[in-house]
């Protein structure tokens, strides 16, 4: 009698590429279990069903991924640059290959719309294909000698294990920003993708792997964070750490860091305001307050959460902003909807939380508000007005498809508000005049503005915030900055 088949059996079934759904750890280039047995179960968030399981390694087990990071190194650090460049080339090329079946994958696991999730896979793709590009650049600089006998050379080395930590919200871009330029260095890896979305991780090292990724080289260590993650941070063999999450793990991994003295590349937590001056293009600023509010269902650091709109044309930007936020289409993510499902319970409390505080307070609603007849784990695209200062959703990250809006009237009053916020990862400007585009895009105190426009990330562009939104930058040459040690030579030449 045959088996009945499986959440995993019917996700395998639903790609061109079964063989990239896997449900193992990749560790030293074998595809492995655990020994405890215990594993994490994954569910689709927009109807609850399990899709797989992955094992949940032991701490005992991530430390044999640090292993054999580091028996790799020596190797991987002394490939030639232009070997790196055409192995990632290699992986780069498979996985634009294998887009739909990629984008598939992570929609059944993270809830996004599908055409989001195909587009994922195109940014997510882009950076191992800059940084291949990258692993050839010439590594030595030379430097006008401050001595009358010597010469002086600055050399970029790798600087050893790197561990990755990375979160939900967008399961494969925010390992291969990392992990490519970490490669690129000559670093290997150990990934630790979110519990909630392991299998996009777990292609990526299919791929690397049949790409020619030597073994040691790319890691992925399923399972729970609590386990996975202290053997790293206790570890002198990892020597820089790429987390990408809440602020609150940012610090507390931050201070666990310590005693090793860990290079530290950390995205975290965004808090955006959108700034609407009454001379922008009307039309346009309403189109790009809708991508910025509610693209991946609001749930991304770079969600416009407070929009700051000028006194002139409040009422008409709310009424246009609402028409337009009733309007998105709500649904599972394989149905390529405006708004998919969030990725958990808590995410969804959270929205009813924050819009109740806010009505408490003051706020109008002007459309949605509650949960939505999808599933448990839909809400409705809601939009309040006049909201408070004193309200929670000024305060915290929403993460969630709810927009706040308030009036303004003057630029000062305007920027004030805006750097109101010890979150400092983007900032959107919309106005037509050049002179406050110059003013304000100096004043806003965060590491990226996007002036009359909503995307501005890609990988030659340096990602990351001020204050509590990070450390370092992730993308451009910057990003292999915290990969590499300088090392300083000078050289008798007498």
């Amino acid at each position: 009698m045959p088996r009945p088949a499986t959440g995993a059996d019917r996700v395998s079934a639903s790609l061109t590429d079964p063989a990239l759904f896997r449900t193992q750890s990749y560790i030293g280039g074998a595809w492995r279990d655990t020994a405890s047995g215990r594993v994490v179960e994954v569910a689709n968030p927009a109807d609850g069903a399990v899709i797989g399981a992955v094992p949940a390694l032991t701490a005992e087990e991530s430390a044999e991924a640090v292993a054999a990071a580091h028996g790799a190194f020596w190797d991987w650090s002394h490939t030639l640059g232009w070997e790196r460049s055409r192995i990632l080339r290699r992986w780069y090329d498979l996985m634009a290959a294998a887009r739909d079946d990629l984008a598939v994958i992570m929609t059944l696991e993270q809830g996004k719309p599908l055409s989001e999730s195909k587009g994922e896979i195109d940014y997510a793709a882009s950076f191992i294909e800059f940084y291949a590009e990258e692993a050839k650049r010439p590594n030595i600089e030379g430097v006008t000698s401050h001595l009358p006998d010597a010469e002086v050379e600055i050399w970029r080395e790798p600087v050893g294990v790197c561990a990755l930590v990375t979160p939900w919200n967008f399961p494969s871009a925010m390992i291969t920003r990392k992990a490519a330029a970490a490669m690129a260095a000559g670093c290997p890896v150990v990934v630790h993708p979110s519990r909630e979305t392991p299998f996009s991780a777990l292609a990526l090292a299919e791929l690397a792997a049949r790409a020619g990724v030597p073994a040691g080289v790319f890691n992925v260590v399923t399972g729970r964070s609590s386990e996975v993650v202290p053997p790293w941070m206790e570890s002198r063999r990892v020597r820089a750490l790429s987390f990408t999450g809440s602020t609150e793990v940012g610090k507390l991994l931050y201070r666990q860091s310590a005693d090793t003295v860990k290079r530290m590349v950390m995205e975290l937590g965004g808090h955006a305001p959108l700034l609407v001056f009454a001379d922008a293009t009307f039309d346009e600023a309403v189109a790009e307050g809708i991508k910025a509010k509610f693209a991946t269902s609001g749930q991304d650091c770079l969600a416009a959460n407070r929009l700051f709109v000028e006194r002139p044309i409040y009422d008409k930007y709310c009424e246009a902003f609402a028409e337009a936020t009733a309007a998105l289409t709500v649904g599972p993510g394989m149905d390529d909807p405006d708004i998919g499902p969030l990725m958990n319970e808590a995410a969804v409390k959270k929205q009813e939380e924050q819009v109740a505080d806010a009505l408490a307070k003051g706020a109008r609603l002007l459309c949605g508000g509650k949960r939505h007849a999808a599933g448990p784990l839909f809400f409705e695209p809601t939009v309040l007005a006049d909201v408070p200062p004193e309200a929670l959703i000024w305060q915290e990250e929403t993460f969630g498809p709810v927009a706040a809006l308030a009036p303004f009237d003057t630029e000062d009053e305007a920027i004030k508000r805006a750097n109101d916020s010890e979150a400092g990862l983007v900032a959107y400007l919309h106005t037509n005049d050049p002179r406050r585009i110059y003013r304000a895009s100096r004043a806003l105190r965060y590491g990226m503005v996007a002036v009359n426009r909503t995307k501005v990330t890609g990988a030659p562009i340096p990602f990351g915030g001020y204050k509590q939104s990070g450390i370092g930058r992730e993308g451009a040459r910057l990003g292999m900055e915290a990969f590499t040690e300088v090392k300083y030579v000078c050289r008798d030449w007498a």
